[in-house]
């Protein structure tokens, strides 16, 4: 992520934490303000962003990764829609049992502590 990626990311974010209309003409003030130089073209691509994400989610869902399955698996039991939804949910949880990895005891690498 470049610095002028960054500059803009934080701007976007605060705007919309004090609940101000992201305009590309505030995000390139932010940026001023902060004495960062950025492309010219930085600050219209976040406004367009904003104006077709909602920022919020972007900033909670941060992390969460890969694909829109787990949305969709969360959205399917809130519908209500009968004996399907838990059905989708239940490959999601035997997914997260496999990848945790499996602690070693001391007896597994052939010594203790006190012998």
């Amino acid at each position: 992520m470049s610095i002028g990626e960054t500059a803009c990311s934080y701007a976007v974010i605060i705007l919309n934490d004090d609940g101000i209309p992201i305009t590309s003409e505030k995000i390139a003030t932010l940026v001023k303000a902060a004495n960062v130089k950025v492309e010219s073209y930085w600050p219209i691509l976040f406004a367009k962003l904003a104006e077709k994400r909602n920022i919020e989610d972007l900033v909670l869902n941060v992390g969460a990764g890969g694909g829109g399955a787990a949305p969709v698996a969360a959205a399917a039991p809130a519908a209500g829609g009968g004996g399907a939804a838990p059905a989708a949910a239940a490959p999601a949880a035997e997914e997260k049992k496999k990848e945790e990895p499996q602690e070693e005891s001391d007896d597994d690498m052939g010594f203790s502590l006190f012998d």
